[in-house]
Formats: C-alpha cells, sequence, structure tokens
C-alpha cells in the first residue's frame, strides 16, 4: 500500500501520544460541560418555582447544548484520527 502522505514510525507515534492526550481533555471538557450544562438547568427550574423571567437562561442553555454537541463530534474526529494512527502503525510494524 503506497501511502503519500507517508512520515517516519517515531512521527505517527508521536502523533498518537498527542492525539490520546487529546482526546482525555476532550472526555474531561464533555464531562465538564454536561455539568455546567446540568447545573444551568437547575438554575432555570429554580428561577421558573420563584416565578423570574428565564429566557437569558434558556438561551445559554442552549449555547452549552451546542457547544457539546460541537465537542462530541471534535472527540469524534479525535477517535477516527487514532484509528488511523494504529492501523499506519500496525502496518507499518508488518512491513518492518
Amino acid at each position: 500500500m503506497v501511502n503519500l502522505f507517508s512520515c517516519s514510525r517515531e512521527q505517527m507515534t508521536a502523533d498518537r501520544y498527542a492525539e490520546e492526550t487529546q482526546l482525555r481533555k476532550a472526555d474531561a471538557d464533555i464531562v465538564a460541560g454536561r455539568g455546567r450544562l446540568h447545573e444551568q438547568e437547575r438554575l432555570i427550574r429554580a428561577l421558573r418555582e420563584s416565578g423570574k423571567a428565564t429566557r437569558e437562561a434558556e438561551r445559554l442553555a442552549a449555547l452549552f447544548r451546542e457547544t457539546l454537541i460541537e465537542w462530541e463530534r471534535h472527540r469524534t474526529l479525535i477517535i477516527e484520527r487514532l484509528a488511523y494512527l494504529k492501523a499506519m502503525l500496525n502496518e507499518t510494524a508488518r512491513e518492518a
């Protein structure tokens, strides 16, 4: 198999390590983001119960949801990149 974007095994290993680091960060960010969203939803309920306006709080919650969707998409891209790097590393190991 010809790889037009060939790079050294050492570079692929470094890239894999970097992507694994990014995946851990993405996972932590998603967990924290979900926590912020849950807290915002709790605040919205409290505002409603006290008869206060919730429009701005609801807009912020919507932004949190949209951000989480993008973070989850980014996480998927990281996982796909890791799968590619692992496959390429396995291929270079077989060729060696």
